[in-house]
């Protein structure tokens, strides 16, 4: 028996954590998506992980690994001024321990204002960096996670139902951000936009170079370099082929970063 819970508590390999993350986040995306389009409703799956993400991420800093401190446990008004603004100073933004991802799920299935308080967060979490220099970094980032979009369903009780279903299977994904290794949030961005570019046909494909095409362009751009300025992409859609750059050019200093633009837009990795 002891050997048995020994090996369940185990820490999974880095392939073992994208395997488990690639196989539970396509089940979620499956239950949930029902007649919305798979392209479109990724940006609801990535939007509620990337939540997660950040919230898991300031809780780790405001509690700087001291276990006396349960920031979610806090009360909003508990918050000193002083620590805002040095958080914000710091990480950028500013969430309060009621809009953290673990307590909003808590409730989720049973909030019939979710979609609209879940939009409230996200607007709270970009104006918290209002007059800071990372506002311009900050502003826009949950644009795509539309909580009142129609692709969610026409009526608010099913908007909320799917929220709090995409919401619950991400909370339930085994996984720690600051234990795992790798960079499972880009792992989980390839693995959808590949998977719903393959069952999209022609409309995913137009957005999504397949990996092997991108791995082997992004190998013949770095044939013989030994340094690099920066990288480019002027038909950026879904920037996998960036993503395949940066891991091709990881050995190398890329002085300004990596750019692509698709018609009015830029995006930046």
């Amino acid at each position: 028996m002891q050997e048995k819970n020994k090996k369940r508590g185990a820490k999974m390999t880095g392939q073992q954590q994208v395997e488990a993350l690639q196989r539970q986040i396509w089940q979620i995306a499956n239950k949930v998506r029902g007649a919305v389009d798979g392209w479109d409703f990724k940006q609801f799956v990535l939007g509620a992980l990337f939540y997660r993400f950040i919230s898991e991420n300031f809780t780790n800093y405001i509690e700087g690994g001291d276990d006396g401190i349960n920031y979610a446990g806090m009360s909003d008004t508990g918050v000193p001024d002083e620590a805002k603004i040095d958080a914000i100073k710091t990480k950028g933004y500013f969430i309060y321990p009621s809009q953290l991802f673990e307590n909003v799920v808590r409730n989720a299935s049973k909030n019939d204002s979710l979609n609209t308080d879940l939009a409230e967060i996200f607007s709270a979490i970009e104006a918290s960096a209002s007059g800071y220099p990372s506002e311009e970094d900050i502003s826009g980032l949950f644009a795509d996670f539309d909580t009142t979009s129609t692709r969610l369903g026409s009526t608010v009780k099913q908007k909320n139902e799917r929220l709090a279903e995409v919401l619950k299977g991400v909370e339930e994904l085994p996984l720690k951000f600051d234990e795992n290794e790798g960079d499972l949030f880009g792992d989980a961005y390839e693995f959808l936009i590949s998977n719903y570019a393959a069952n999209a046909g022609k409309s995913g494909g137009e957005f999504f170079t397949p990996t092997h095409v991108s791995k082997l362009i992004a190998k013949l751009a770095m044939h013989k370099q030994t340094s690099v300025n920066k990288i480019y992409d002027p038909a950026a859609g879904s920037g996998s082929l960036l993503l395949q750059a940066k891991e091709e050019f990881d050995t190398h200093i890329i002085e300004d970063g990596l750019f692509g633009q698709e018609i009015n837009y830029t995006t930046y990795i």
